[in-house]
């Protein structure tokens, strides 16, 4: 079994075999001149984003810059994504993000893991394991995804958040490590903001 099969498989593997990184590098090249683009450059942004990333649906926007080891290669977008600055993605595993999620600042979603084992580690093995985020999740600025974790439909990550385990579907989930704070409830529809109203009629 090649090094490239091994990475497919989710087993250790090194990731700087020559197969890999004949295949990984131009994608390297491709996000430089991707965060290279202006504002402005809008059709540019989409063409790279439907040309490089794994799948991605319709009406998706990110602002630059996007760091990500396979330039996100690996990343499965849905439809009406918006994820703010710097949003970092340690792609070697596969990302899978639902329609309508929203990601702020210095989000970081990691894929990749390296073995406690200590000779393991020195020979810079790795292994990775895929993250899902479901549709109209909202993950705060600067929180943390560590591989394998599953995040429900809905749900809100609060800024700063490791998220070290599955959250599910419709809560709130805040802290170090992550944990469900409460769920979204109907005082939700009522105020958006402590004792501030959501006026309905004029939205």
């Amino acid at each position: 079994m090649t090094q490239y099969e091994r990475m497919e498989k989710g087993l250790l593997y090194d990731p700087g075999d020559p197969e890999i990184m004949n295949e990984q590098v131009p994608f390297q090249n491709r996000q430089w001149e991707f965060n290279q683009l202006k504002p402005s450059d809008y059709e540019k942004k989409q063409q790279y984003m439907h040309e490089v990333f794994a799948e991605c649906g319709e009406n998706c926007y990110i602002e630059l810059p996007l760091r990500a080891n396979w330039g996100g290669h690996h990343l499965h977008f849905g439809s009406g994504i918006y994820a703010n600055a710097n949003l970092t993605l340690v792609d070697d595993g596969h990302i899978y993000v639902g329609d309508k999620v929203m990601f702020g600042p210095n989000v970081i979603i990691t894929t990749a893991n390296h073995p406690v084992e200590p000779d393991l580690r020195a020979r810079g093995l790795q292994y990775n394991k895929d993250v899902r985020i479901g549709e109209n999740a909202w993950i705060g600025a600067g929180a943390i995804l560590l591989p394998g974790i599953c995040i429900g439909k809905n749900t809100v990550i609060g800024a700063g958040s490791v998220v070290t385990h599955d959250i599910p579907d419709d809560v709130v989930a805040v802290g170090n490590p992550c944990r469900v704070l409460r769920k979204i409830s109907e005082r939700d529809r009522e105020y958006f903001y402590k004792e501030h109203r959501i006026d309905w009629e004029n939205l």
